[in-house]
């Protein structure tokens, strides 16, 4: 019997969030998941989270038909990526796709950003990142199908007052994309990035809501499972000759 390839997302702490809906979705395509989380990040942000919440995850996917493991991982640490290959190769050989969709966010401008709280930013969102891509490429041993899928915020398609460190980082992706698709593409990995736009993943209230509707063509703002549509399409066999893009999936976002 064929084994299920194996996908790695990171960030997936909360059944809300977009990381959880990834798992999902790459589950209903017939993944089995590895997937990080990191609580202690979760609980300190406005939205929070249960501790209970990556178990419900790990349940959940398994009752879809697929082996799910799970471990709890700070990405600023500088070993992070190789913890969580060693760890990865006690239960499978290798994986085949890597969605690194963990990130580090707080609201700061140039007021008030502290070199503290930059680093923070970029230990995640860029060095955590990248070396994870590193790490998956190293390890790769097939001759095509690898994914390198990228969460990104479209920083380049609009400035985000209020959150200079988050589009600083976060907007590094997509260089980052670009240019290890042109190294790792005799590997036989694609690399591409996602941005999911403005997605209700608990955090909107009500007035927020109000406000971003109106900048939605279509009439609602982003959903969860949006994105990790865009994302279990990258991964697949079908997107084999994609790679180096940044993808937009926002439901036509006005600016």
């Amino acid at each position: 019997m064929r084994e299920n390839k194996v996908a790695i997302v990171t960030g997936a702490s909360r059944l809300k969030g977009i990381g959880a809906a990834i798992c999902r979705e790459l589950a209903v395509a017939g993944f089995d998941i590895f997937f990080t989380y990191w609580t202690e990040y979760d609980k300190e942000m406005p939205w929070g989270m249960l501790n209970e919440e990556p178990q419900a995850l790990k349940d959940e996917l398994e009752k879809m038909g697929v082996k799910s493991f799970s471990m709890e991982l700070d990405l600023t640490k500088e070993n992070s990526p190789q913890k969580l290959f060693e760890s990865l190769t006690l239960k499978w050989q290798s994986a085949d796709v890597l969605v690194n969709n963990a990130a580090y966010s707080t609201s700061n401008d140039f007021s008030n950003l502290t070199t503290a709280e930059l680093d923070r930013h970029y230990l995640v969102n860029i060095r955590a990142t990248t070396l994870m891509s590193i790490e998956f490429a190293r390890r790769f041993n097939k001759n095509s199908g690898g994914r390198i899928i990228n969460m990104t915020s479209g920083q380049f398609r609009g400035p985000m007052p209020g959150e200079l460190a988050y589009a600083t980082t976060k907007g590094a992706i997509d260089a980052l994309t670009i240019t290890l698709s042109a190294e790792l593409a005799s590997r036989g990995i694609t690399v591409n990035a996602v941005n999911p736009g403005p997605t209700d993943t608990g955090w909107m209230d009500d007035e927020t809501k109000k406000a971003l509707l109106q900048r939605f063509p279509f009439g609602r703002v982003g959903k969860t499972e949006d994105a990790a549509k865009l994302v279990k399409f990258l991964a697949s066999e079908e997107a084999e000759w994609i790679t180096g893009q940044i993808l937009h999936s926002e439901g036509g976002f006005l600016r």
